[in-house]
């Protein structure tokens, strides 16, 4: 063979050609994942014929130089609404094997004109005529005052989460009170069954959209049972879809006749079946009084609809009282709802009520406390609103007593009132999606609270919820919604929202349907300007952090039951089946008390075993309670320091917080009654902080 020296040429060649294979090298080797994944946020397979989406651009991932995830809240939906309620109230599906026109189709009992579409008579008034034909061509629905339509198409919660939004929180949803009054229904009422129906279909819904990705874990909605999960989920730039239940009567606790029909056992063993169904936040009261907790009121004819169904349920009507403090319910008014109304037994009326009177007397029962304890045990999150005002302040005293930071308020139905107490213990607002003006004109008003938490803000659309959406501005209002327009985090072009033969513009159709919030969003931008789309686009960050720090809640060590007993100054002794000796208030048993003579000057002192640093009691009252009493501490039971004290007690739980202190005793001592008995205490706690 010849020997061939190489040439300089061939080594210039050979030069060149490594360099181009390590180029091609860098190009092949895997990368970040939008290299590796191009327009992974786009299916590969999708329903034919379907809803446009009409966002263009990748879906932001990741987070931000702090290290916090970015993007909207919803932090109130309801996509399986159509599930519930006997299932005929919310027409339509939000997803379909068999394609759109089979998802978005009305009720049979629509046809052919609306006229026996009874719960639009009684929502929206007129006579409930309507074009019931969906797809293609919508006429009359979805709409901002459509009522009884399905909203929640799986692809226009696409075109949500590809605007910006990262989380959502879809309550599972019914009322076994409307579903047995409503004319029609093609199930049962069981709410129980409901919820475990619409927990079923929500993860069947998160599999047809894995399908259209390629497979499993593929698709980007994400259900999550933890903070983890969530925030994973929104690092990769996917929706985190949160369940939660809002319903009239959780496991059976309704009441008749103002007793109730559950108990302990059977809030235990629902609350322990919705853990396991993956659900993380609840409504214990909703509409109706029931055995956990009074309602917040709805106003107008539809709560004059909702009072008639009370009262066939349970044989009570609403009742009020003067509000005892600043907060107070809704007015209940006196509107007529004539179709509801004529459902009432004959000679049967709807009360009237005072103006003044906006309070409900119902607020949180022994068992609906005993359901939020055991929430706490469960870590999961309460939902505030649909409590009266007397639940929300009793249920806020429970959670201040332990610190425990799991509270929502998820769509603008508590008080405003009670909010800084919300944020105070670490908890998340949303507000109600109203017309931008209202909207940014309310999140003005508790703008200063967020900045002082440091909390981001939050939006509830309560999609499919019965509600009314925001309606449109009109086409010549100033500070329009332009299309199309960039998302607020610049990366996705949003333009005017098609399904079939009908396009959608906000300026003209307002919040029809869940496509629509992106360009709510805009136009709350336009109204008010960059600050209050800023607070909305951090909402993840603070419900994720507000989940997380309920996952790490642990109940404090009692050192009061964990000391060597209690004496009081006296004890009430004459009832010889009971005992209200001074030990029963820290025998770690609410259902025992201590009670004192029936005179002011009176104290319950615990001893503690050994010097601790304390720094937080609470107090369980009775009814006979202290209006005006001190928290004394002592190292040797002679020499006492207040650490707190209050001329304002109004009874229910008390915590009283003040700076770690060591002390043996801890005495609590009377000043003046609350009521003509004595001092009544149900359960005392003592922790350090």
């Amino acid at each position: 063979m010849v020997n061939v020296q190489p040439s300089r040429y061939r080594l210039r060649s050979l030069g060149v050609v490594s360099v181009l294979l390590a180029v091609l090298a860098l190009v092949l080797a895997p990368g970040p994942s939008s290299a590796a994944e191009p327009h992974w946020w786009e299916p590969t397979a999708r329903p034919a014929p379907d809803s446009q989406i009409d966002v263009t651009g990748e879906p932001f991932k990741g987070t931000d130089a702090q290290g916090r995830v970015r993007g909207f809240v919803d932090a109130h939906d309801h996509i399986m609404s159509n599930e519930g309620f006997g299932g005929r109230l919310i027409c339509g599906k939000p997803f379909s094997e068999q394609g759109v026109a089979d998802a978005l189709k009305d009720c049979p009992e629509h046809y052919p004109d609306g006229t026996f579409a009874v719960f639009d008579m009684i929502t929206k008034g007129g006579d409930g005529k309507h074009d019931p034909v969906g797809w293609p061509t919508f006429k009359d629905w979805p709409a901002h005052d459509s009522l009884t339509h399905q909203q929640n198409y799986y692809a226009w919660i696409e075109r949500a989460w590809r605007g910006g939004q990262r989380v959502l929180v879809n309550d599972l949803v019914t009322n076994g009170v409307i579903c047995s009054v409503y004319f029609f229904k093609d199930r049962g009422c069981d709410e129980m069954d409901a919820i475990r129906l619409e927990a079923k279909k929500t993860y069947e819904m998160q599999d047809f959209i894995d399908k259209q990705y390629g497979g499993p874990g593929k698709g980007w909605f994400r259900i999550v049972t933890n903070s983890a999960q969530a925030r994973e989920v929104v690092e990769q730039g996917k929706l985190a879809v949160v369940l939660g239940v809002e319903t009239s009567e959780p496991f059976g606790c309704k009441q008749i006749l103002d007793v109730a029909q559950c108990g302990k056992d059977d809030i235990d063993r629902g609350l322990d079946e919705l853990k396991k169904l993956g659900v993380s936040s609840m409504f214990l009261c909703h509409k109706f009084d029931n055995a956990l907790c009074g309602v917040r009121y709805d106003s107008g004819a539809l709560g004059t609809a909702i009072n008639v169904g009370q009262f066939l349920s349970t044989g009570t009507y609403w009742k009020t009282e003067d509000c005892k403090g600043p907060q107070h319910d809704n007015p209940i008014g006196n509107a007529p709802a004539p179709e509801a109304e004529k459902r009432l037994p004959e000679g049967e009326e709807v009360p009237t009520y005072e103006s003044g009177a906006q309070c409900n007397t119902r607020g949180l029962t022994d068992l609906g406390a005993y359901a939020v304890r055991g929430m706490m045990k469960r870590n999961m999150m309460l939902e505030l609103d649909h409590m009266s005002v007397k639940a929300v302040g009793q249920s806020l005293d429970i959670l201040e007593s332990e610190a425990y930071p799991g509270v929502i308020s998820s769509h603008s139905w508590m008080d405003l009132g009670w909010t800084e107490r919300l944020y105070k213990l670490g908890g998340f607002a949303a507000q109600y999606m109203g017309g931008s003006q209202g909207f940014v004109g309310e999140a003005a008003r508790t703008k200063d609270l967020r900045e002082k938490y440091k909390v981001g803000y939050g939006y509830g659309t309560d999609m499919n919820g019965v509600g009314g959406w925001p309606a449109p501005r009109g086409k010549d209002a100033p500070n329009p919604v332009t299309y199309p327009f960039r998302s607020f985090d610049g990366g996705s072009v949003i333009d005017k929202q098609t399904t079939g033969e009908r396009t959608w513009d906000f300026n003209t159709d307002g919040g029809a349907h869940y496509g629509m919030v992106p360009d709510w969003i805009q136009d709350i931008r336009n109204v008010g300007g960059e600050e209050v789309v800023k607070d909305l686009f951090t909402g993840a960050e603070s419900y994720l952090r507000m989940w997380a720090n309920t996952e790490k809640y642990a109940p404090g060590k009692n050192l009061a039951t964990a000391g060597v007993g209690a004496w009081a100054s006296s004890s009430e002794w004459w009832n010889p089946f009971e005992s209200f000796q001074p030990g029963r208030a820290v025998d770690g048993d609410n259902s025992t008390r201590w009670a004192s003579e029936w005179n002011d000057d009176q104290w319950l002192r615990i001893d503690l075993g050994s010097p601790q640093q304390v720094g937080r009691v609470t107090l369980d009252w009775e009814k006979a309670y202290g209006k005006s009493y001190r928290i004394e501490l002592s190292t040797d039971r002679e020499n006492w320091t207040t650490a707190w004290s209050t001329t304002a007690g109004d009874g229910g739980f008390d915590t009283a917080r003040f700076d770690r202190t060591e002390a043996r005793y801890v005495r609590i001592k009377g000043l003046e009654r609350g009521t003509q008995w004595g001092y009544s205490l149900k359960e005392v706690g003592v922790y350090t902080g």
